[in-house]
């Protein structure tokens, strides 16, 4: 459930979370040339950097190319309740210590092992963000809009914020 006082005090913190909690997130260029693609985010905090597994051959790899791009990497929560859209450089990275770093039996499953020479990171530093954290709690919801329509007020579900990198 997204804590929408938790977006308010810590989005960027809140947004990490939610990234670390991810099984995909929708990954593709802002030239809009290509569909977006889901891929399994592995988070490095220390470094605000989100990498990615891939072969050196895939569509995404060779649009970004050796200079790298801008992307959009969208996240849906799990329970629906928390969104965000970053935007940021997306990079073709061989690098042995991220491999290591993260490598799992699903890795394992997906590319064999650590040498396979198709393998590749992508590496995703994000310049911007946007959030939306909303209430999953139908009776507040009801609430909301109950209290909407009869004050003409705007339904408080939910907050929107930005984060700048």
């Amino acid at each position: 459930m997204a804590d929408i006082s938790k977006a308010h005090t810590d989005p960027k913190g809140q947004l990490w979370e939610a990234v670390e909690n991810a099984t995909a997130v929708m990954v593709g260029s802002t030239d809009h040339s290509q569909h977006m693609q889901p891929m399994s985010p592995l988070l490095a905090r220390d470094e605000e950097a989100i990498w990615f597994y891939t072969r050196a051959d895939t569509e995404l790899a060779q649009t970004v190319g050796s200079q790298g791009g801008t992307v959009h990497v969208c996240l849906i929560g799990k329970d629906h309740d928390y969104h965000a859209c970053l935007r940021g450089h997306l990079s073709v990275q061989r690098s042995p210590e991220h491999i290591e770093r993260f490598w799992s039996p699903m890795a394992e499953a997906w590319f064999g092992d650590k040498d396979n020479p198709g393998l590749t990171m992508l590496c995703f530093k994000p310049g911007h963000a946007e959030i939306w954290a909303s209430t999953d709690s139908r009776i507040r919801f009801g609430w909301e809009i109950a209290k909407a329509n009869v004050t003409d007020a705007e339904p408080d579900v939910g907050y929107k914020t930005e984060i700048n990198f």
